[in-house]
C-alpha cells in the first residue's frame, strides 16, 4: 500500500469501517441445492477429461475439486447471503467500486464427499485489503471463507477472493490528437493468473513449446497443470512436449457477455490434442460458424499484444457435420 492510499485511507475513514465487517457472516445456514449425487460426478469428469475409477462405481467419490460445485445456487442463486455482507458490498458500491472481478480461490479438502451426502455450508468475511491500485483499477480485496459440511462433518473450506474496484479511467486525448476509429487501441486481454503450479506451462508458451505433465510414477499426462496425479496420487513430474496436433472435441460460440477486448461472436473450442489430453483455446482460422466437432486444427501461438501470447488452435480443413456436443450463448 503506497503512502498516498494510507492517506486516502486515513482521510475518508472508509478502510476502518470496511474492516468493521471482519470476522461476520458471509453466508448463513447454507444448503446445497441438491446431495452429492453420480450424474453431476459423471459430467463433471467428462467435461474435465478425468476417467479415475474412484469417481465411478458403488463405492465412487466425488473428485476433491468439486467442492465449491455443490454449493452454487444456479441461476436462481441463493437466498443465504448474510445481512452483514450485503451491508459491505453495498459500502463499497457507495465509495465508487462498483466493479467486481474474482481474482483466486483457495480450497483444503479434509474427508471425500459420496453420493447422498447432503450439503451445508456457513461463510465468514475473512479479511478486507487495504485501497491497492492495480492494473484493473483502485480498490479493494475481500477474501471470504466457506466451511463446507457433509453430514455436519467438515469435509473442506474454500476461501474466494474478490477485488471491488473503480475501473481506471484512460486519459483523454486532446481533439486534434484523437485517431481513427480503426486505429484506436483497443483494451487488453485479462491476464492469466500465473502461480507455482502452473507458471512451468507459461514459460513453455513464451518458447513457443505447449508442455504437457506427465506423471514420474505412473506415466499419466495430465492438462491442466495440477500438483499431483488424478491416477495414483504421486507429486512428482516431468513434461512432454504436446506435436501441436489435436481436434475439436467440442466448442461454443460467445455472444455474450460483450468485453471490450473480444470481438463476438468467436467459438472457444475444447480441444483434444493427439497425446489424449484436452484443453480449452480459441479456434482460429475458420468463421465461428464453421467450426465443427472433429474438425482438424494445429496449434500455433498468437501475440495478442507487447506482453502477452497464447495458444491457439487453427482450423487445417473442415470437418465433419456439427454433433451434439456444441451450443452457443
Amino acid at each position: 500500500m503506497s503512502g498516498e492510499e494510507r492517506a486516502h485511507d486515513a482521510r475518508d475513514g472508509l478502510y476502518d469501517r470496511l474492516r468493521a465487517y471482519e470476522g461476520k457472516p458471509a453466508a448463513l445456514a447454507g444448503r446445497g441445492k441438491d446431495p452429492v449425487n453420480l450424474p453431476m460426478i459423471r459430467h463433471w469428469c467428462e467435461a474435465m477429461g478425468d476417467a479415475h475409477p474412484a469417481y465411478r462405481g458403488p463405492d465412487a467419490v466425488a473428485p476433491p475439486t468439486m467442492l465449491q460445485a455443490w454449493t452454487m445456487g444456479g441461476l436462481s442463486g441463493h437466498q443465504d447471503r448474510s445481512e452483514a455482507y450485503g451491508e459491505l458490498l453495498g459500502l463499497l458500491d457507495g465509495a465508487g467500486y462498483t466493479s467486481v472481478v474474482a481474482t483466486d480461490c483457495e480450497q483444503e479438502y479434509l474427508r471425500p464427499l459420496r453420493p447422498g451426502d447432503e450439503i451445508t455450508f456457513d461463510a465468514v468475511v475473512e479479511s478486507v485489503s487495504p485501497r491497492k491500485t492495480t492494473k484493473l483499477g483502485t480498490g479493494h480485496f475481500v477474501t471470504t471463507r466457506m466451511d463446507v459440511r457433509a453430514g455436519g462433518e467438515l469435509a473442506g473450506t474454500h476461501r474466494f477472493r474478490i477485488l471491488k474496484y473503480a475501473p481506471a479511467a484512460r486519459p483523454a486525448k486532446p481533439a486534434e490528437a484523437v485517431e481513427p476509429a480503426e486505429s484506436v487501441e483497443r483494451p487488453r486481454r485479462p491476464r492469466p493468473v500465473v502461480n507455482r503450479d502452473n507458471a512451468g506451462f507459461w514459460e513453455g508458451v513464451a518458447a513457443h513449446r505447449l508442455l504437457i505433465q506427465r506423471c514420474a510414477a505412473c506415466g499419466t499426462l495430465r492438462f491442466p497443470w495440477l500438483p499431483g496425479c488424478n491416477d495414483c496420487g504421486a507429486g512428482e513430474w516431468d513434461t512432454v512436449e504436446a506435436g501441436g496436433e489435436g481436434t475439436v472435441h467440442s466448442y461454443v460460440v460467445m455472444h455474450h457477455p460483450p468485453f471490450p477486448a473480444f470481438d463476438p461472436p468467436y467459438a472457444v473450442g475444447l480441444i483434444e490434442l493427439a497425446e489424449g489430453v484436452r484443453m480449452i483455446s480459441n479456434v482460429v482460422g475458420v468463421p465461428y460458424d464453421k467450426v465443427r466437432i472433429g474438425m482438424p486444427v494445429r496449434l500455433e501461438f498468437q501475440r495478442v499484444d507487447e506482453e502477452l501470447e497464447l495458444p491457439v488452435f487453427r482450423a487445417v480443413e473442415d470437418g465433419p457435420a456439427a454433433g451434439p456436443g456444441e451450443g452457443e450463448r
